[in-house]
């Protein structure tokens, strides 16, 4: 049996060394080197580098469209750097792909990073940005942790590496259940930690693989007070956790990647979802041991929705409006999603907008200050009010190039008779457009269809029903009329004064004042006689201008329109 007095001495700096080359004889590099060929960034006073460090695991979620755009505004609005990293550290959740459509996906809504992965590559000088490729970087930092006596080797059963390799980014953030025995667990560890020179060499020899743990030097029970920049100050507990830095395949944790690349890389802020809390005694530790600066860090609130009941529950990536890929089907233009975003991150931004609406949501002074620190809630309703608005201070031209683009990916048909005469096509568009109050008919570029359909003969149905309590017969013989005075060439006034005529000729009033001040003595009023030449041209009792959309029609489609809704009735 080995004396206590012959175990490791982790304080003993020759037998550190000792260690230290025989776990990694390989690395010649000192973290003094490393550190050379990443430069420091020459950047202004206050420049923010941040950057968003995603799982190729999946889709973009909403949620993670939140710290993209605060990391994004916070790095461009002060002059600084945004990059994207990719953190495919995980190779059993990764997803082929995902990478490269989560990038196009980031772009498609306007999220622009001056260095990182891209479509095609990388670019930037703090790469590689694929933590998969800066494994020996990593072992730089490892070697010398365990060369300071702050980390060690953990040589265990084949089925002990199998769940320490399957702890992954996800699994590392969840906190202890209730079941948690801190003793038997501080047992664990320190046997752990006892080992010699000796039993690594023979565990070497022999071919065993091992995980490389942190020695922390923590206690739970000590707590410092730490800012975090949307929290606060909070109380963090000091770490008491050997966690593993690097897997049995020598690949890092998240833990420890995150803390070299964000030193190499200048990262000054650290913006990511406040379920990361748990994990923040262990970074602070980790950045302390390798003796370098931490970042400054921003714990966002969670997405909320409410359920069937009324009640907040967590947008999962189940829930519909998570997936960031379904807003282009769903044909919202990316302005729009971008626009609600900010309404979600900033109290005051709707304020501002009102204010300021022909400007850009980059235009906004972004402030983390009026973030909330209780979660946000995700709301369609919103984000539909949102995307009108949007919408309606787009140009003719604009909602062509929108619609037109969603339409061949997602209705070809469509597409088809949107393109078959784009000028008449703008035109359509055109209705309503500029002015103090312009028209907000569609939300999204699906919408538009509902919208504008009539506008094309394929398209065209009668959806509403008469209006209730209507004579059939007096509208016949007012459609019948309309039709053989009608001429494409009158101008607004002149066509209106003839539906007027038309509706004194058969009993409904010209004059909305006199309709309301005695409607016992007519029929009904010029809005009835508008409403009935509505339906049969457009199929529909609500639409845009009727006089825009018969000149848009012209002559022989509205004439043959109103007659055979006549003769139906």
């Amino acid at each position: 049996m080995t004396d206590v007095k012959d175990f490791f001495d982790f304080d003993d700096a020759e037998k550190c060394q000792a260690l230290a080359e025989l776990l990694f004889p390989e690395v010649t590099e000192t973290p003094e080197q490393c550190l050379e060929r990443f430069p420091k960034r020459e950047l202004k006073e206050g420049a923010k580098v941040t950057r968003f460090a995603p799982s190729p695991t999946g889709f973009l979620h909403f949620g993670g469209l939140f710290p993209t755009t605060v990391g994004e505004r916070l790095a461009h609005q002060s002059g600084g750097v945004f990059i994207l990293r990719i953190e495919d550290t995980d190779a059993k959740r990764e997803v082929e792909g995902a990478a490269e459509k989560l990038i196009v996906t980031l772009d498609h809504y306007g999220i622009k990073f001056d260095e990182g992965a891209t479509a095609d590559g990388e670019k930037g000088i703090y790469g590689p940005y694929y933590q998969s490729k800066r494994g020996p970087i990593y072992h730089v930092f490892a070697k010398q942790l365990v060369r300071e006596g702050k980390a060690y080797p953990c040589f265990t059963s084949d089925e002990e590496l199998m769940k320490m390799n399957a702890v992954d980014k996800k699994a590392e953030i969840k906190e202890k259940d209730w079941h948690f025995d801190a003793e038997a667990a501080r047992e664990q560890m320190l046997d752990q930690r006892r080992f010699t020179l000796d039993d690594v060499k023979s565990s070497l020899e022999k071919g065993e693989k091992f995980v490389l743990r942190i020695k922390s030097n923590g206690s739970a029970e000590n707590k410092r007070k730490f800012t975090d920049l949307i929290k606060g100050t909070i109380d963090v507990p000091e770490n008491d956790e050997d966690f593993v830095l690097l897997k049995s395949d020598g690949i890092p944790t998240y833990h420890f990647a995150h803390a070299v690349d964000d030193r190499l890389m200048g990262t000054t802020h650290v913006i990511r979802g406040e379920e990361w809390l748990p994990s923040l005694p262990k970074h602070l530790q980790l950045f302390a041991y390798l003796g370098f600066k931490a970042p400054k860090y921003m714990h966002i609130a969670q997405i909320m929705r409410l359920d069937e009941n009324g009640a907040k529950k967590k947008l999962s990536k189940r829930d519909m409006g998570a997936n960031m890929e379904d807003y282009r089907r769903m044909g919202y233009a990316p302005d729009c999603v971008m626009e609600y975003v900010m309404t979600l991150l900033n109290s005051n931004y709707e304020e501002w907008h009102m204010q300021n609406p022909d400007k850009k949501y980059t235009d906004f002074p972004f402030d983390i200050k009026k973030m909330s620190t209780s979660g946000c809630l995700f709301d369609f309703a919103k984000l539909n009010d949102v995307s009108k608005n949007v919408l309606s201070r787009y140009s003719a031209d604009r909602i062509y190039e929108g619609v037109t683009e969603w339409a061949s990916d997602y209705d070809p048909d469509f597409c088809r008779l949107l393109t078959r005469d784009p000028e008449y096509t703008k035109r359509v568009f055109a209705i309503g457009r500029g002015g103090k109050k312009p028209r907000k008919d569609f939300g999204t570029w699906g919408e538009t269809k509902g919208y504008m359909g009539f506008f094309f003969d394929e398209l065209f149905s009668v959806t509403d029903s008469f209006p209730e309590g209507k004579s059939a017969e007096d509208a016949k013989k007012m459609l019948f009329d309309f039709a053989e005075q009608f001429d494409i060439a009158d101008d607004q006034n002149v066509w209106f004064d003839k539906i007027k005529a038309i509706a004194d000729k058969y009993g409904y009033a010209s004059d909305m004042k006199a309709y309301k001040a005695s409607p016992e003595a007519f029929k009904g009023s010029v809005a009835d006689v508008s409403s009935f030449m509505r339906l049969a041209v457009t199929g529909r009792l609500n639409s845009p201008d009727m006089y825009e959309v018969m000149q848009i029609l012209g002559y022989e489609r509205v004439v043959n329109r109103i007659n055979n809704f006549a003769k139906a009735l």
